[in-house]
């Protein structure tokens, strides 16, 4: 009986280590790292129809779902919302237009009410891994956004290649396409300047947001949005998957840290980065070369269970040392920070950078987890103060 005992658990040990030996020789591969960075095949809303936008708590016609060419795919599936307070303003008219998908969005009073009125503002969204424009707290999320100024704000948001009703499969430079395709889309179709666009992001859209915002910084001449806000960022997809635990308790990758070499053989088969610290700071670099004024917002909550709030001030550090002649480490820079770092108590802290050009924000909240985040208050306020001429 001893023995069985023991030899039972060494079959269910045996057994785990296999399992797990054969979850690592599946992360070398790019179909399965595909799958799990960016989890494109969890869909988190079968059995709703896309189309029907109401299904999701939205008014009747406050969203017009239409699609966008891309590069190397034949189109996105996007929303366009209006801001509640303009759907009041024509609630009639829009009453009155018929519902759904629309081949030609250009020929909808949605789309002429942003591309018609000289004060309109526009938030472009980057949504996160998995699921589509409909998922969870995404519908939260966009009446967030539009809150601060429920007659202007509209929202844009749409699926990535591979995501929900969007063509084709996911990998770093088809997102980036695809997000230029759709900012493209709002300057010259939609005909909304950058200083009246805001492009906000969430999770694995932080990484997309941050190769955007140095893409067209680096544009000649230059294309600067109003302002871009990374709600729970991360580093890159190395230190992401070195931090990453599954529901915050079992890490996939952690038991390898005690074996260096292992460790960063597994890492090398990485396919796409996404190195946002990298881009974000390249970002600060051009606009401050350049004299080009600039707004960049970090969120993350202290209980975010899914990407550590450690990533944000990493990324922060980084966009803070491209405005320095002289870098500081790390360490040097944290004990700076606490001088000026305002305690909201409950809500957390915030710290802010000013230089000659632009503004670099670090909110970390105590509260917000991975997603409910997206639908409280600090978006609207982010949203809002993009707007606000300092």
């Amino acid at each position: 009986m001893f023995w069985s005992f023991f030899n039972y658990a060494g079959l269910a040990g045996g057994t785990v280590v296999a399992l797990y030996a054969g979850l690592l020789g599946l992360l070398t591969t790019s179909w399965f790292q595909a799958h799990v960075v960016y989890l494109h095949a969890v869909q988190m809303t079968w059995g709703k129809d896309l189309d029907i936008p109401e299904v999701f708590g939205f008014l009747h016609n406050q969203v017009t779902p239409f699609r966008i060419k891309s590069v190397g795919v034949e189109s996105l599936y996007t929303w366009h919302i209006l801001p509640v307070g303009l759907y009041r303003q024509r609630e009639i008219d829009l009453l009155h237009e018929a519902s759904g998908f629309v081949p030609d969005i250009t020929s909808r009073l949605g789309f002429k009410l942003l591309r018609d009125d000289p004060e309109a503002r526009l938030v472009i969204h980057f949504h996160g891994a998995a699921g589509t424009v409909g998922s969870g707290y995404r519908g939260p999320n966009y009446r967030a956004l539009s809150a601060g100024q429920p007659d202007k704000m509209h929202v844009l948001t749409f699926d990535y290649r591979g995501f929900g009703r969007s063509s084709g499969w996911p990998t770093e430079q088809g997102l980036i396409a695809d997000a230029t395709a759709v900012v493209e889309w709002a300057l010259h179709v939609a005909k909304v300047p950058p200083e009246r666009i805001v492009i906000y992001s969430q999770s694995m859209g932080t990484a997309v947001n941050a190769a955007i915002m140095e893409h067209y910084a680096q544009q000649y001449p230059p294309i600067v949005f109003k302002g871009h806000i990374l709600t729970a960022p991360f580093v890159d997809v190395p230190t992401l998957v070195s931090t990453y635990s599954v529901a915050g308790t079992v890490p996939i990758l952690g038991p390898l840290k005690r074996f260096p070499i292992l460790f960063d053989y597994l890492k090398s088969f990485i396919k796409d980065n996404w190195s946002t610290k990298n881009r974000v700071a390249s970002y600060v670099r051009t606009n401050e070369q350049n004299g080009q004024p600039y707004k960049l917002t970090l969120l993350h909550g202290e209980d975010d269970y899914d990407i550590p709030w450690t990533h944000t001030p990493v990324i922060f550090w980084h966009a803070v040392n491209a405005t320095r002649s002289e870098k500081v480490s790390f360490e040097d820079f944290e004990k700076i920070k606490d001088e000026s770092k305002v305690d909201l108590g409950y809500a957390g802290s915030l710290v802010e950078c000013k230089t000659k050009t632009g503004v670099i924000r670090e909110e970390i909240l105590k509260y917000g987890l991975h997603d409910v985040i997206m639908g409280n208050p600090v978006v609207t306020l982010a949203v809002m103060r993009m707007f606000e001429d300092e």
